[in-house]
């Protein structure tokens, strides 16, 4: 079968996304590679999300609705795993939408190699203060920057794709890949950032990754107002699926230094931004980042140039350890000053100063 006349299984969890859903499913409607069955899962939603679902139906014999109790993201997309046919996999967020060549520019893009691909991974669209007069369309944070000798590849190639957000739904699985290897969600309430594990249990598993800079997912970007309303509401979460991330690299015997090195960065991460979000003092967080910190390799953690200084010395508090007195500050804004010339070019001025105000605040 060529890559042309594959059909793509189009999964689409929803919770409560009715403002949303009309748009998204339009812009998968709308996909010019046309070879798609799209599965429409409604958990348990109480606005109107289930009749748009059913109303797309009504006008497009590829859309298949399966209207279920409330389960949560993780077991929503389980279920559509084990419903789908196609012989790749794609998951679309009903808040978001997607550009009308994104399937054809991948399947295009993957013809080029001998299969079997496992991943074909994209860049995508930060929608920044969507739906205001203030809209926005940015780069990702790893645009530009996925330079792999050779493709396919192995995430050790790539680490950028570990180190910035999960965005698993800017790709493409195949679907014999996730089987074979057991690859499914964790089944949390809610939402429960059930995209981290995924993420790692995906890219870890395969030396069969493709990687095109082209943007074609557009993500719409939480409020600074709902961010800071989650941290307070659900601040372990984070947490939690860094050591689901950790369980999942242990399991597969994963011990690469490069790609702990970009998890613990990620946790760091998790750490800042809660404090940030929820207002929390270091010492308020105590407790969970031990359990992290007691995870990390201590000479990973002090040789890790983007860690601030500030996190390596609370890391070495917790730890008991003593904090190196030949460490400056200087490596550390030689990062900084990296990252500021890269979202130049990447986001330009404005955005820039944007980002790195908010880096800065959340890396004290």
């Amino acid at each position: 079968m060529t890559q042309s006349s594959l059909l793509i299984s189009v999964i689409v969890p929803t919770y409560n996304a009715e403002r949303y859903l009309d748009q998204c499913l339009n812009s998968i409607e709308a996909q010019t590679y046309r070879n798609l069955e799209v599965i429409c899962l409604n958990d348990g939603s109480t606005d109107g999300s289930l009749e748009v679902m059913r109303a797309h139906a009504a006008k497009d014999r590829r859309i298949r609705v399966l209207d279920k109790q409330n389960q949560g993201y993780g077991a929503t997309c389980n279920r559509g795993l084990a419903e789908a046919q196609g012989a790749y996999i794609s998951i679309i967020e009903p808040d978001d939408w997607i550009e009308p060549r994104m399937y054809e520019d991948m399947l295009r893009f993957a013809s080029r190699f001998e299969d079997p691909l496992d991943i074909v991974k994209t860049a995508y669209w930060r929608i920044v203060d969507a739906d205001t007069p203030q809209q926005r369309k940015l780069n990702c944070s790893f645009k530009g920057r996925i330079h792999p000798e050779t493709q396919p590849f192995n995430v050790k190639d790539a680490l950028h794709l570990l180190r910035h957000h999960p965005s698993i739904w800017s790709a493409l699985y195949r679907k014999n890949f996730l089987d074979e290897h057991n690859i499914r969600f964790k089944e949390i309430p809610g939402a429960g950032w059930a995209d981290n594990p995924f993420l790692v249990e995906t890219l870890c598993q395969t030396d069969r990754i493709v990687y095109l800079d082209n943007a074609y997912y557009c993500y719409r970007e939480e409020t600074p107002e709902k961010a800071k309303a989650f941290a307070r509401k659900s601040t372990l979460i984070p947490f939690e699926r860094w050591h689901d991330m950790m369980d999942a690299l242990q399991r597969l015997n994963v011990s690469d230094a490069s790609v702990l090195d970009a998890l613990y960065e990620r946790g760091f991460t998790y750490l800042a931004a809660t404090q940030a979000n929820a207002g929390f003092s270091q010492e308020e967080l105590r407790e969970p980042a031990a359990s992290m910190f007691e995870r990390m390799d201590a000479g990973l953690v002090f040789a890790n140039q983007a860690i601030p200084p500030s996190g390596k010395r609370f890391f070495a508090q917790l730890r008991g350890l003593p904090y190196p007195t030949n460490f400056g500050k200087l490596p550390y804004l030689r990062v900084l000053a990296a990252e500021g010339l890269y979202s130049l070019k990447n986001l330009g001025p404005t955005n820039t100063f944007a980002a790195m105000r908010d880096f800065l605040r959340k890396s004290k």
